[in-house]
This record gives C-alpha cells, structure tokens and sequence, in this order.
C-alpha cells in the first residue's frame, strides 16, 4: 500500500511559516533606503557631482588623488571609466578584483544621440583622439563614439572642446538614461514611415541630465526610429518606438517595452499602444519613471527593465503606464510588420528630395584619430554638413549630388571606409575585448579585423547576409545570440591542459523575422586561435548544402550537429 505523508499540523506540530519574501528594492514597494553598496554611493552623492571635483581638484592631484568610489562607480556617469591593465590574460578577469584589473587610464565614451554627427564634431573628436587619446577611436553599435588611455588631467580640457561643438560624455555610462538611438536616416528617407528626431530632440531637452531621471536602478536603453527598416535594434531595448500607420490617426509609433541581452536575453514586447510623434517624450519619460519606481535594485544582476515586464506582463505594465505616469488612455495601435530585409544602410540610397545618401563602413567600427580627420576633410571637401552615425557601426554621409559620389567613395575608400563590403566586412561586430575591458576574457576587435580577411580570402563573398559577432564576455555587447554566427568569449582549457582565450558559439540567431536567441551545440567550445577556421567550415557547409534561396540562420535550424562543428 502506498505511505500517505501527514502534514505537520495534523502531527501536533505547528506549520512552519513560510520564509519571508526578500525586498527587490522597489522604491515605490520596499522604501528608499539602499540594499547594497551601489545604491548606497549614488544616495551619498549624486554621481554628476564628481565633474566639478574632475575639473578642481583630481586633474590637477592626478589619478591616485581619486577615491574608490568616484573612480570605479560615480565616474560612468561622466562617460569615462577605467580600462583593463595592459598584459593580464585571460585566467585573470576572474580571480582579481575590479581595482585590481583597472589601469590608471580611462575609457571615454562620446555621445551621439540620433547618431547626428557632422565634418566639425568629427574632426574634434578626431583631435581629441590625436592628442589625448593615443589615435584610438572606436564607433559603437549604440552609435557613439569611444576613446582609450585617456589621463584624467586631459579631461577638463577634452570636455571643453566637446562641448564647443556640441558634444557630451556625460551620462554616457551609468544607471542612467543612455544615448538615445535613432534612424541615421531621419527626415531624408524615402521608406520613412515618421521622423523622429523631434521626440529625440525634446526628450533630450527636457530629461537627459535631469535630476529625476539620473539614479536608475541600472542603464537604460531607448531607441526611436521610424523608418521603416525599424533600423535602431528595438527588440533589445528598455524602451523603444518604431513607425507605425494608425488607420485612422496617421503615422505615430508602436511602443516596446522590456528587451536586453547579457546572460538573461529577452526580447522587447510590444504594449499594443499607438503613441503619436508629440507624445513619445511623456511617455519615455513615463516608461523610465517605472524603472526607477518599481525596478529592481536589491541584486544588479536583476537590476533590468526587463525583468520588471517579465514579472508583471506588459498588460500590466500598460494599465500602470497610463494610470500612474501618464493620466490618460493611450490608443490601441496596429502591430507593425517586422521587417525581414536589411536594416543597415550600406550604399548608395536615394532621399525624398531626390538627392542621395551614402551608407559605408568601417571594419567593426574600428577607426583612428586621424582617420577622423581625413573624412571630416573630405566631407568638407564635397560640401557635405550632415553625416550619421549607425547601430551597425556605419558612417552615412547625406545630401549628396549622384554625380560627385563615385569620387567620394574613392577618397573613402582609401581611408579606410567600405561602400561596398563583403557581406562578412557588411555584417561583422565586435566588443572591445580583452585589450581594454575589465570583464573580458577574449581580445575580440582584432580577432575580428583578421577574421574577415581571412574568409574574404579563403571563400570571397556570400551572396546572402550573414552577421558574426565577438563578444569577450557572457555580456552580449555585441549581440552575441542574435547573430547568424556569435562567439561568447571565456576561458577554456586546451589539448595540453593550458586555460587560454576560447569561445562558446551560438548560431542562428535573429532579430526580426521568426526572432531567436540562436541555437548552442552542447559542449561545444571554440579556442580563439581556431576561429577563422571554424567559421571557414560552417559557411562553407552552409553553401554546399543550403536549399535555394535559403538564409543561413534557417539552414542552422535543420543542419546536423556534424556539419555546424
């Protein structure tokens, strides 16, 4: 006969109660007070005070004069933090101490919001990266631009000439607003459904830099496009807004909620809601005010947007939205299609006005101070004002006459700047990598560059796209799981027992149509010095045995472990 378990109350003994819930850190649940160090610091002192002890006292006293608590925390809030020390290895990244790995020297990180860049603001940063920052000048996937080694004595005087032009660091890192994404072809596209550079501009105006919005739970990721290529990565944002045809109210935007990446991806979820172009600046600001009233604080590994929406569900998150931030009803909007071509804007494109815009790209984003400076002079040269940043590390240049762009693509070309890539060179990304970041275990960026050459060498040219990525951390700053190809750095241990640089590959993954995280073989590492020939493998397999017409994430799905190894 089968034992029947008797509960404890029915033995005479009480039920033991159940364990209190730990509070999250809710500000609008649990109260105020901090749960850990973090919050504790940006309580003590608002981080953006630690500028005017940058401008008096810490350029002058050098490094050593920085406490603990401005350099390793409140200092992102100013776009700089420090970067890894020169020749630790690998095995290193996870048995020392953040002080321990930091260099002396800073990363500094320039914001682009909307990526609106022109001739004068390249050359400055070009000059800066001359003078301050060793010629290192990296474009990034949030259409920024970042520097390395840069002294904290020089940096009074690079935040001056940035801001003569219109510039900032600030806020570029920390448990703030981020730089703002937006359609590197807004107001000139022919396939625009909105532009949305009046909400970016106004959101700008009235919250970046307000004293409401500069202690978040963590980062806060916002994108406006409404293009529609919906060219700004919206799946993976906190907050983002992309074109929508209302039948009735006209072009506005579709609102998403509550994507990210790291070592927990999710994808953003759409609200339902149609917000028009003169409402996206409340309602943003609505969306940041929950994360930092109802965020997570307690654990900042859970300290997400995402895990919110997650928890709540986004009829939730819409109800609360419009009751306690905004004090009205939005209106129920269409579901806008995704769109299953390109969203990158590589070539030649003609605008609305009929002129014409150029999309070129520099190998992972990687370029020099005096390369700055060169295409700030030869947009000069052809009378070019408006140039764009891009969320897949291009340089646009627009307005242009048809008849000038075969020699603007020549001089481009010859400094470094591919109008027509390969699609390995078209869709490659890379983090900074073991070179600089302190979190890393692979040196990417270089990998990456030799990569490239290597497969347009060893097979040419694809004649469909495909995106690699390299990634030196489990972070995914360079949208490892939503890549065709993504390689997660780690340290693995080799034939002779060595731990050395390695990576786990997904493959597969996508972010618009039939949107995945990718597929992982089980057990399957790559060492570092192996990739180019691993990737070599799996394309080629991919070419020999892919159905007409096929893309590469699709052939993935259906492909034997054998052939993807």
């Amino acid at each position: 006969m089968a034992s029947t378990t008797v509960p404890s109350e029915q033995k005479g003994r009480p039920a033991r109660p159940a364990r209190a819930k730990k509070p999250e850190g809710q500000w609008k649940i649990d109260g105020t007070a901090p749960l850990n160090r973090d919050e504790e610091v940006k309580q003590e002192d608002p981080a953006l005070n630690a500028k005017q002890r940058v401008i008096d006292v810490y350029s002058k006293e050098g490094f050593d004069s920085i406490p603990e608590e401005d350099v390793l925390k409140r200092f992102k809030w100013l776009g700089i933090y420090t970067q890894r020390k020169q020749n630790l290895g690998t095995e290193q990244t996870s048995q020392l101490e953040p002080y321990e790995l930091s260099d002396k020297y800073f990363m500094m990180r320039i914001r682009f919001d909307g990526g609106i860049a022109s001739p004068a603001k390249l050359r400055a940063v070009g000059e800066i990266s001359r003078d301050y920052a060793r010629g290192t000048a990296d474009f990034t996937d949030r259409q920024n631009i970042q520097l390395h080694w840069i002294r904290i004595e020089d940096v009074p005087t690079i935040w001056e000439k940035l801001e003569s032009v219109g510039l900032t660091t600030l806020m570029g890192c920390g448990d703030v607003p981020r730089v703002i994404l937006g359609s590197p072809v807004a107001g000139v596209a022919t396939d625009e459904i909105i532009d949305g550079t009046p909400a970016i501009e106004e959101i700008q105006r009235r919250y970046i830099g307000a004293e409401e919005f500069q202690n978040l739970p963590r980062k806060f990721k916002s994108a406006i496009s409404g293009n529609a290529r919906q060219d700004v990565t919206h799946e993976i944002q906190d907050v983002a807004f992309i074109g929508s045809e209302h039948p009735e109210l006209g072009p506005g935007f579709e609102l998403y909620v509550g994507g990210g990446l790291s070592t927990n991806p999710m994808l953003a979820q759409s609200v339902g809601a149609w917000v028009s172009l003169e409402q996206v600046p409340e309602v943003w600001a609505g969306v940041a005010g929950i994360f930092r009233d109802y965020g997570f604080r307690r654990l900042r590994n859970r300290a997400r947007l995402k895990f919110l929406v997650a928890q709540w569900g986004v009829e939730k998150f819409r109800e609360v939205l419009e009751e306690e931030y905004l004090g009205y009803q939005l209106p129920d909007g269409p579901h806008q299609p995704i769109n299953p071509g390109d969203r990158d804007h590589i070539g030649l494109h003609q605008q609305k006005d009929g002129r014409f815009y150029l999309g070129v790209k520099p190998t992972v984003g990687h370029t020099t101070g005096e390369q700055l400076i060169e295409i700030a002079e030869i947009a000069e040269k052809f009378g070019i004002e408006r140039i764009r940043t891009t969320a897949d590390k291009e340089l646009l240049f627009l307005d242009l006459d048809k008849e000038i762009v075969p020699a603007l693509e020549k001089e481009l070309s010859a400094v470094g700047l591919y109008p027509r890539p390969s699609e390995f060179r078209r869709g490659i990304i890379s983090c900074t990598g073991l070179e600089f970041c302190k979190l890393a275990h692979t040196t990417t960026k270089a990998r990456a560059i030799e990569l490239v050459d290597d497969l347009e060498e060893r097979i040419g040219d694809l004649d469909t796209p495909i995106k690699i990525a390299l990634n030196g951390c489990p972070n995914s700053c360079a949208r490892t799981q939503v890549s065709d190809i993504g390689f997660k750095g780690q340290t693995v241990t080799d034939e002779e027992g060595n731990r050395v640089e390695g990576f786990q590959v997904h493959l597969g993954g996508s972010m618009n149509i039939d949107a995945n995280f990718g597929r992982k073989l089980k057990g399957h590492k790559v060492l570092a010095d192996d990739v180019s020939d691993y990737v070599t493998r799996v394309v080629s397999n991919f070419k020999t045995e892919r159905n007409e017409g096929e893309l590469f994430r699709e052939w993935v799905q259906r492909a034997p472990e054998e052939q993807l190894q």
